[in-house]
């Protein structure tokens, strides 16, 4: 039997092929079941199980591993060959004279082109050409392992905890869900980090900002949906927490004109690729660009143009001083674009800065 597990989530992947191997070796179904309700496995611990890394071993040593028996293996035992980094495989042979009586499974942690068998047909001459075509023609079974979409996060977060025995607070889950965004494997380490703090106490949004880094982005993210909204008193009070907090001005003005960058971008998306090709070029996440597109729709390229403005008439007015306070220009920055009149701050920049 072969196996090949394929995709971009690396612990996603993990827990699957803890829960393939298992089922191998105790001959029950392959199937897979809820990836959510699994605990990390520990396959170095588990008899019958050879592993192997492609990019260093030859496909010689892989197959002696199928047809090796232990010294002290049952005769009956059944064995698993385990090949990580599997995209690095070049000898394809080996997985058409891989041994019937062990089970081979292939790990690549990245998206592997498709089958070249469903752009074309393939005659029975032709060698394999990717490892998916390879798998494919001595009928083994390829599963793609997926990111977590945007609206599985949360479930995810609530079911990992569940299983860790951490209570989230109702204010807890959107702020984790929000500064973590799609990657499982940080996920798990969050919630590791939130339940050693909380010591079984039910961990709040105050415990997130604390321990969790991308926690600032989230409540300024919230910040920049006030102000779409033109929602004044939602904005400056998520401004003053944000302060309370102590985060600093310049922060947040910072993290304020990286969301209008984001929202830029996100109103110009068009499809799931398009998310990914944005992100890439602005240096942020797909899980970004998609979670602004809900309210995206809301602003116009006219209204970014003034955002950025606005924005920098305030970093210009706190470098030189116009303002009272950084705070107070911030605050005014908040208003203005929460659409409150006699807020501009860009008249200030035509004013002669003070002399201290």
């Amino acid at each position: 039997m072969v196996f090949l597990l394929h995709g971009e989530d690396s612990f996603r992947m993990r827990l699957r092929l803890g829960e393939l191997v298992g089922a191998l070796l105790a001959g029950r179904s392959t199937a897979s079941t809820n990836l959510a309700a699994l605990l990390e496995p520990r396959i170095g611990t588990l008899l019958g199980v050879s592993r192997h890394d492609a990019r260093t071993d030859s496909g010689a040593a892989i197959t002696l591993s199928g047809q090796a028996q232990g010294l002290f293996d049952a005769i009956d035992e059944r064995r698993v060959v385990v090949v990580e980094h599997a995209e690095a495989l070049r000898d394809l042979e080996v997985i058409a004279s891989f041994p019937p009586e062990a089970a081979l499974v292939l790990v690549a942690v990245e998206r592997l082109p498709s089958s070249r068998a469903r752009r074309a047909p393939r005659t029975k001459a032709a060698p394999p050409a990717t490892l998916i075509d390879a798998v494919e023609s001595v009928g083994g079974l390829v599963e793609r392992i997926e990111r977590l979409a945007p609206a599985d996060v949360p479930p995810w977060i609530s079911a990992r905890a569940k299983l860790h025995g951490i209570t989230l607070g109702a204010d807890a889950m959107p702020a984790l869900a929000s500064a973590v965004g799609p990657d499982a494997e940080r996920i798990e380490q969050e919630l590791g980090k939130l339940a050693a703090y909380t010591a079984g106490v039910a961990v709040t949004a105050a415990d997130v900002r604390t321990l969790v880094s991308g926690a600032i982005e989230t409540d300024v993210f919230e910040l920049t949906q006030s102000v779409v909204r033109k929602d004044a008193k939602t904005a400056i009070g998520t401004l003053e927490r944000l302060l309370a907090d102590g985060n600093a001005v310049q922060q947040i003005l910072a993290l304020l004109l990286w969301q209008f960058r984001v929202l830029l971008f996100a109103s110009a998306m068009r499809t799931n690729a398009d998310a990914e090709r944005m992100a890439k070029a602005i240096r942020s996440t797909p899980f970004a660009i998609a979670r602004a597109t809900a309210f995206a729709r809301r602003v116009t390229r006219a209204d970014i143009v003034r955002a950025y403005e606005a924005i920098y008439a305030t970093d210009q007015v706190i470098k030189t001083g116009r303002a009272e306070s950084d705070v107070a220009a911030l605050t005014l920055c908040v208003l203005d674009l929460c659409g409150i009149a006699n807020a501009d701050l860009r008249d200030m920049l035509l004013v002669e800065p003070p002399r201290r």
